[in-house]
């Protein structure tokens, strides 16, 4: 299948190496797509994270032991399994910067997308979503709240890129060509360490351009050939080797 291309391509690159795990990225996904708590959020079946971190552990005793954490939102893939599968057209790849879109009324939660997702960042809906009284007044008032019965994913924080092409609108700019840092997602903004860089893949003016272009940049599960448009950097070698399955004598770039 031939990936779709697009003028602007929305991208991430994430420096592994940067990453301590602290979570605020996944805490800040939360608040900003109106995400709410569950009552037993070690139930991984029910719980909902557009974005998980995950350790990785070289598996070395002490002292040559190392750990590094991977943050996994959707990976945004330029041949998205999950489309093709929809048999009700509530997810596609057409809009102009590469995102994979989540039609929520059209759903009909037959969760043949989370099959196909290599990347297990789909998730089903299985509860209403209720908030701690309160709570429910500091929600995103851009962002849909969705029902039981659909499935949810990561949008790169879609309603953020209607903003910033509205406001160039207003000031007569282009809005295909939106500045650097003129639109980042609530992770790439909560991250204390600067690990996470959003931007255009496309355009070299963007930070995340030459970040995708580094000798140790490479993709989760790359040579499922899925063309994802989330980066990873690491200047480890066992961290790269992890991202995808690698043989013990196969070698890895960088």
């Amino acid at each position: 299948m031939q990936a779709k291309e697009f003028k602007v391509k929305w991208g991430m690159a994430i420096d592994i190496d940067k990453c301590t795990g602290c979570g605020a990225c996944m805490v800040a996904c939360q608040a900003e797509n109106n995400l709410s708590p569950i009552e037993d959020a070690s139930n991984k079946i029910k719980v909902m994270n557009w974005l998980v971190v995950y350790e990785l552990s070289n598996k070395k005793p002490f002292p040559e032991h190392d750990v590094a954490y991977l943050p996994r939102p959707c990976q945004q893939c330029g041949t998205p399994p999950c489309v093709s599968v929809c048999p009700v057209i509530a997810t596609d790849k057409n809009e102009e910067g590469g995102i994979v879109s989540q039609i929520y009324p059209r759903c009909i939660g037959c969760r043949y997308c989370m099959a196909a997702c290599p990347y297990h960042a789909r998730y089903f809906n299985w509860l209403d979503p209720v908030w701690p009284e309160g709570m429910e007044k500091a929600l995103t008032p851009d962002v849909s709240v969705r029902p039981r019965g659909v499935v949810e994913k990561c949008s790169f924080c879609h309603h953020r890129f209607m903003m910033a092409k509205d406001k160039a609108i207003v000031e007569g700019r282009d809005p295909e060509a939106l500045a650097d840092g003129e639109y980042v997602t609530s992770c790439t903004e909560a991250c204390p360490n600067g690990a996470i860089v959003f931007g255009d893949l496309n355009n070299p003016d963007h930070q995340v351009y030459e970040l995708a272009r580094s000798k140790y940049a490479s993709r989760l599960l790359e040579r499922l050939h899925a063309d994802t448009q989330v980066y990873y950097i690491s200047r480890r070698e066992w961290v790269r080797r992890q991202l995808d399955n690698y043989l013990d004598n196969e070698k890895v770039k960088g």
